[in-house]
């Protein structure tokens, strides 16, 4: 502290500043960039000259500018006007109280230092801001109205709030649209990850040279996740082009800016690198757009998370969730899988797109929620009844990988349970968990209760 304090004040005597001037500048721009109040406080500064404007108005008009059949008599309109402050105090406190909610969501969810970068929303400040500005508007226009010899309307002053109550109404509809968004995972690791960004970009301004599409290469300009591929566009574009196109990134699969997006083989000089960039959407997150396999990852995460170490474990929400699975699976076992090429009408590859196929969803689909779930005999016996009852419909080349799941499923349930009387019950099928099945099992593990 010492030293730091020395090195500070030789500074200071070196360039003339005045005491911590440069700190303090710092601080006092660093609390505008990153609080809560600024624009809200700048918002009742307008929303004060905006009151003092129009009653200087109606003043000059000697308050006869608006018909008082548009804004009524004095009692009304002082009516309307408590009316509309009582209730942009309501709002105001309803965005505070929802935008500390999702501090405390991101806090509990995320990280606490996650706090900072929340508070600095700029809608939710715009928000807070236009509701205290048409309160502050509201509460000043109120002092003019007289009843006094005939009574006093501003009625300019009014109708500015009847137009400022409507803007209210459309931006408390677009912040809760707008916080809606923002509660959901990849807005808050983006909102992290694109201030990140700009600050890399403010500190290491010397970017070199950006990466180029080259004859035989399509980049990403955006990061973010591939959601949506139109595959007939694509076929088209590499047919006028004369080439084949390949998909670098699977659907739903992330990628950064600058990384590969397509791959042309053949004569790629005709290609349109800005049309063959539009068909391929990349989102924020993944959706269930094209997304087959972002299904199956909702429901095993459902049931990983249920089955996670916490104080209350939840094997019931697990089985619903392989309840899911298994009839999606069902519906899979059979079908046939595309291999991801596409052709045009000559039969002459224009589309390569990586596919996935029956194994993977298989795994996808078991892996995590067998390793997750060996050690609750609810979780077990529903998985080893959806396993059995795939393998039974199953063509053959489809069974081999269904078999290694139950496989694994025994070992890991002998390893988490120990007991053999819980490792057999846990071993026998029920479609429920322990269920209708569970007497049948217990009388096949229990000779006096057979007999």
């Amino acid at each position: 502290m010492g030293l730091e304090w020395v090195v500070d004040a030789r500074h200071r005597e070196a360039t003339g500043m005045g005491p911590m001037v440069g700190t303090r500048v710092f601080r006092v721009m660093s609390s505008v960039r990153t609080g809560l109040w600024f624009v809200p406080v700048m918002c009742v500064l307008i929303g004060v000259g905006l009151s003092f404007a129009t009653i200087a108005v109606d003043r000059a008009f000697d308050f006869e500018l608006v018909p008082a059949a548009l804004t009524g008599g004095p009692e009304a309109a002082l009516q309307i006007l408590s009316t509309v402050a009582i209730s942009m105090v309501s709002l105001t406190a309803l965005v505070l109280t929802v935008t500390m909610v999702v501090v405390q969501l991101a806090m509990g969810q995320f990280s606490p230092r996650i706090v900072q970068t929340i508070l600095q929303d700029k809608p939710s400040q715009i928000a807070i801001g236009i509701f205290v500005a048409t309160f502050a508007h509201a509460i000043l226009a109120m002092r003019e109205i007289s009843f006094d010899d005939g009574g006093q309307v501003p009625g300019l002053a009014v109708v500015v709030a009847f137009i400022m109550v409507l803007v209210s109404i459309a931006v408390l509809v677009l912040y809760v649209h707008h916080i809606g968004q923002s509660l959901r995972v990849a807005s808050l690791i983006e909102l992290v990850g694109s201030t990140t960004r700009k600050l890399l970009d403010d500190q290491f301004p010397d970017g070199g040279s950006e990466p180029q599409d080259d004859a035989s290469t399509v980049l990403g300009q955006v990061s973010g996740v591939v959601s949506h591929v139109d595959q007939d566009r694509l076929v088209r574009l590499a047919i006028d082009a004369d080439c084949t196109l390949e998909l670098v990134p699977a659907i739903g699969e992330f990628i950064p800016a600058g990384c590969p997006l397509l791959r042309v083989q053949g004569e790629p000089s005709r290609l349109d690198h800005a049309a063959t960039r539009a068909a391929v959407v990349v989102t924020l997150e993944r959706t269930l757009d094209q997304d087959v396999a972002y299904g199956f990852r909702l429901l095993v995460d459902i049931a990983e998370r249920s089955l996670a170490d916490s104080p209350f474990l939840d094997p019931t929400t697990a089985v619903q969730a392989i309840d899911r699975i298994h009839d999606c699976l069902r519906r899979l076992v059979d079908r046939p899988f595309p291999d991801g090429i596409h052709r045009d009408r000559e039969g002459r590859v224009r589309l390569v797109v990586p596919v996935m196929d029956w194994d993977a969803y298989v795994h996808l689909a078991f892996d995590e929620i067998r390793i997750a779930g060996a050690g609750s005999p609810q979780v077990a016996r529903r998985l080893r009844a959806a396993l059995e009852d795939l393998i039974s419909i199953a063509p053959p080349d489809r069974v081999r990988v269904l078999v290694d799941q139950v496989e694994r499923l025994g070992e890991l349930s002998s390893l988490a349970l120990g007991e053999p009387f819980d490792v057999l019950m846990s071993a026998a099928p029920d479609r429920q968990g322990i269920g209708t099945a569970m007497s049948r099992s217990s009388a096949s593990v229990d000779p006096s209760r057979s007999s």
